[in-house]
């Protein structure tokens, strides 16, 4: 089983899609834009994202601005989980994501074992990164 992550956006996700990708050292792999899709859209909303899927961070994230006229609704209830390989990876994806958010939980060593961190990125998103440690 593969866990993903979808997240909606309100016609900024191409500019939060790039974003990630060079916080993360991610990958496009995937744009489908409403003006490619058989339904109609009007003339503004052509050039949305339908469908985007990015890999990064060894997962896949899948994208979209939300239908129009129908706003995402940003709040607490999701996070997108990390799990990083390296202190050197973990320290630039946190620093990259955060910038211009607000860190929640700064990253430091923790009591499982691992380095830890959380934070909110400027576009509302939770996320949570961890590193395990190896074991001596």
């Amino acid at each position: 089983m593969e866990l993903n992550v979808y997240l909606y956006f309100n016609g900024n996700c191409e500019e939060a899609m790039n974003f990630y990708k060079e916080a993360l050292d991610g990958e496009i792999i995937n744009i489908s834009r409403y003006g490619d899709a058989p339904m109609p859209s009007t003339d503004a909303w052509k050039n949305k994202i339908l469908h985007g899927v990015m890999k990064a961070a060894g997962t896949t994230i899948y994208f979209s601005d939300s239908n129009e006229g129908r706003d995402a609704k940003f709040g607490d209830n999701f996070s997108v989980s990390l799990s990083l390989q390296s202190d050197d990876e973990i320290t630039r994806a946190f620093n990259a994501i955060s910038a211009g958010g607000i860190v929640t939980m700064p990253l430091a060593d923790q009591f499982w074992g691992a380095k830890f961190g959380m934070c909110c990125d400027k576009f509302g998103v939770n996320w949570m990164f961890n590193w395990d440690r190896p074991k001596a």
